[in-house]
């Protein structure tokens, strides 16, 4: 199997993690969206050994290098892949909290729409929804390294692109999930709480 890695994971595991862990229930099981390498998914699992960690992809690669990692680590808690695009038909799974690590700018905006679709389905009422990445903030000034960033991005795909996190408040509000905290990171990035307090009990 090939196993991939990402600088960005390496440098950005740390700080999500230090995040996660007032964020993330105590135990249950916490889906990851678009795992990518597998990484975040080995590292996470091993520094929350109370959570059953479930890693997800669309693509045949990122599910490889997944199970290759996962081979390395050889953790209980870290399940085995499951294919899974957000915006289309999700496989049958169940969550306690959901995580979204650097998907929204790479990705059509319907696969974000549908990863909050999926959630309203699976989260049980406070449960958390979780996105990390760059987003453009109106209170917050844009800097000038994702303003290129994002032109790079629409140049390679017109679908893809920094998101306003507007957009992605007023998309979340509609299917009764509420912002509880933003919290800036490095390099430019946010992370954000969701919970859906009125949902699936």
């Amino acid at each position: 199997m090939t196993r991939r890695s990402a600088p960005a994971a390496l440098r950005n595991r740390e700080p999500i993690a230090a995040v996660l862990a007032g964020w993330l229930p105590d135990t249950g099981v916490v889906l990851e969206i678009a795992s990518g390498t597998g990484e975040h998914a080995a590292f996470f699992a091993e520094r929350f050994p109370a959570l059953d960690w479930q890693p997800s992809d669309r693509d045949e690669e990122a599910l490889e290098s997944i199970r290759s990692w996962r081979e390395e680590c050889g953790l209980v808690n870290l399940r085995p892949p499951v294919r899974l695009d957000s915006a289309g038909q999700w496989p049958e799974i169940a969550a306690d909290a959901i995580l979204c690590i650097n998907m929204a700018h790479i990705s059509p905006w319907e696969a974000t729409i549908g990863l909050l679709d999926g959630a309203g389905r699976l989260l049980a009422h406070d449960a958390p929804l979780i996105f990390y990445g760059p987003w453009i903030v109106a209170d917050v000034v844009t800097a000038p390294s994702n303003l290129e960033f994002d032109l790079q991005l629409r140049e390679r795909d017109p679908r893809w692109g920094i998101r306003r996190v507007e957009d992605l408040f007023a998309a979340a509000d509609s299917r009764g999930f509420t912002l509880v905290e933003r919290r800036a990171m490095p390099a430019n990035n946010f992370m954000l709480l969701f919970r859906r307090f009125g949902g699936r009990r």
